[in-house]
């Protein structure tokens, strides 16, 4: 597949449009709202402390245990379940990426399910930081992660959190991780998508979702 197959409305129907930069500030993040609006994306994702926002049409996503991922599985919960009562409808939480390499999965099973207990309906993704496991205990590592992940109620497995120095998004990660999750969840790939070639390159892979901060050059790729 390449991006000519896509439609500018069928990839941003896709789109996570995302704001994480520490510096960020609130209008900044009313911006960004703003955008995703303009863009016509699936949802805005935000730091929890920009919460409550509103997102008018698109969906509301923040991040949970981010970036480090080594938050207190308790705390992770309990960040989860404010920003839900503050109007959050998707988590995008981070595992213990340490726990994944020492192939201590029952942890991230509990950690997720914990998360899950936390955040209720809401969607929960789980950000399990693909190209440090594939670097570190290959793609069997990263496929156990996925299905440990799904198993404790994950709806996506994604694959960065962006803030890693191993990199982002990778074709080879999406495969792998759509692979293990099959039909059952969804695959987010996020962390330096900055042209529409590559973002259709992730979808041809896998992808269902994609989070992008770069969101307009990406959508300008695709035809109309």
């Amino acid at each position: 597949m390449t991006e000519n197959k896509l439609t500018r409305s069928e990839v941003a129907a896709m789109v996570d449009h995302t704001l994480l930069k520490p510096e960020a500030t609130r209008g900044d993040a009313e911006a960004t709202v703003a955008q995703a609006a303009e863009l016509g994306v699936y949802a805005v994702c935000l730091s929890p402390s920009m919460l409550p926002i509103d997102t008018g049409e698109q969906r509301t996503c923040v991040v949970a245990g981010f970036p480090s991922g080594k938050h207190h599985s308790l705390v992770k919960a309990a960040e989860a379940r404010l920003a839900v009562d503050s109007g959050a409808h998707e988590v995008d939480m981070v595992i213990d990426v340490g726990a994944a390499v020492d192939g201590r999965f029952d942890e991230i099973f509990a950690d997720v399910i914990t998360v899950r207990e936390g955040c209720g309906d809401a969607v929960l993704k789980v950000i399990v930081e693909s190209a440090v496991l594939l670097e570190t205990i290959g793609a069997d590592g990263l496929t156990e992660v996925c299905r440990r992940a799904v198993e404790a109620g994950a709806d996506f497995v994604k694959t960065s959190t962006g803030f890693h120095p191993a990199g982002g998004a990778d074709v080879e990660a999406v495969r792998v991780m759509r692979a293990a999750v099959g039909d059952d969840a969804g695959v987010k790939a996020s962390g330096g998508i900055r042209t529409a070639e590559f973002a259709a390159e992730l979808i041809a892979a896998g992808a269902s979702r994609l989070g992008l901060s770069g969101t307009a050059a990406v959508l300008a790729g695709f035809p109309e």
